[in-house]
């Protein structure tokens, strides 16, 4: 498996150098060009009451309320308030279960890629690491944060209280961008540097907890990529390169089954598609029964 962990092009250019030559900017960069608008637009929409006092969204992505009507919260969040013994109110649980049915459909990892903030810092990461050409690290295994989040609730459990919400570097960088808290910064920049100088992906892929409880209802989701025109490959490993989990590639774009990448960590990024310039991936379902295309 050491080429999933390729940090370049084997042409030794950089990924998506050649789809940008035979597709254009445009297209090489679509699925990212549409992450970093929901990303932005999210953000926005939480800063707009704050800064404007236009109040369409209320709270933060651990619990809010859209509209004074849709509560939306935080699956990783209420089972910290389970754990620890506190029963949250009824429009939490609502909040819960809504989340949990978008998430069971679109897949619960793209919450990482299309809604996390921490997604930009670590995407930032991986793209100066290309750059400047740091190859090797230490990661440690991807199961670390399936640890992580046992202990976490484990840790609620003893001690009675939500002890991740006090260090989750997801809410400190909200806090931070909304509200100025330089200090909240602290652990991003922590995140940024680990994953530039110490391990590729090494935060959203190997120990991110957050990551690990929204990737339990990935396994049946509706949305998936699909290697359909595997055949064309050119083993340029520019899709392994750019995924912050490559693993899951592999089964479908090498296997002889089916095409449809359907491990639960993957995030539906669009990013093995924006980088292939063979056309190799498309975004779908997991119902296409569609053959490999030629």
């Amino acid at each position: 498996m050491a080429a999933t962990r390729s940090f370049g092009s084997a042409t030794g250019k950089m990924p998506g150098s050649e789809a940008i030559e035979s597709k254009g900017f445009l297209r090489a960069h679509r699925w990212l060009i549409l992450r970093r608008l929901s990303q932005f637009g999210i953000f926005a929409l939480f800063l707009a009451g704050p800064l404007a006092g236009i109040w369409l969204i209320k709270g933060n992505l651990s619990a809010s309320l859209t509209l004074d009507m849709v509560p939306l919260t935080d699956l990783f969040v209420l089972l910290q308030s389970l754990t620890a013994g506190h029963l949250p109110a009824t429009s939490a649980l609502l909040g819960a279960a809504i989340v949990a049915v978008i998430y069971l459909l679109l897949g619960g990892r793209v919450f990482c890629a299309w809604a996390c903030p921490m997604n930009v810092v670590t995407d930032s990461a991986a793209w100066l690491r290309r750059r400047l050409g740091i190859k090797g690290g230490s990661a440690p295994a991807r199961s670390t944060r399936l640890w992580l989040l046992g202990f976490i609730l484990l840790a609620c459990l003893l001690t009675g209280s939500m002890v991740w919400e006090f260090v989750n570097p997801v809410s400190l960088l909200q806090r931070a961008l909304i509200f100025g808290i330089g200090a909240a910064l602290l652990p991003a920049v922590g995140i940024f540097l680990y994953d530039l100088f110490v391990a590729q992906h090494g935060w959203c892929g190997h120990l991110c907890p957050m990551g690990a409880c929204y990737s339990l209802l990935g396994h049946g989701a509706l949305v998936r990529v699909a290697a359909s025109g595997r055949s064309r490959c050119t083993d340029c490993m520019d899709c392994f390169s750019v995924c912050p989990e490559p693993q899951v590639i592999r089964p479908a774009l090498k296997g002889s089954g089916s095409a449809l990448i359907l491990a639960a960590d993957c995030s539906n990024c669009g990013r093995c598609i924006d980088v292939c310039s063979q056309d190799v991936f498309r975004m779908t379902h997991r119902f296409d029964k569609r053959r490999d295309e030629a």
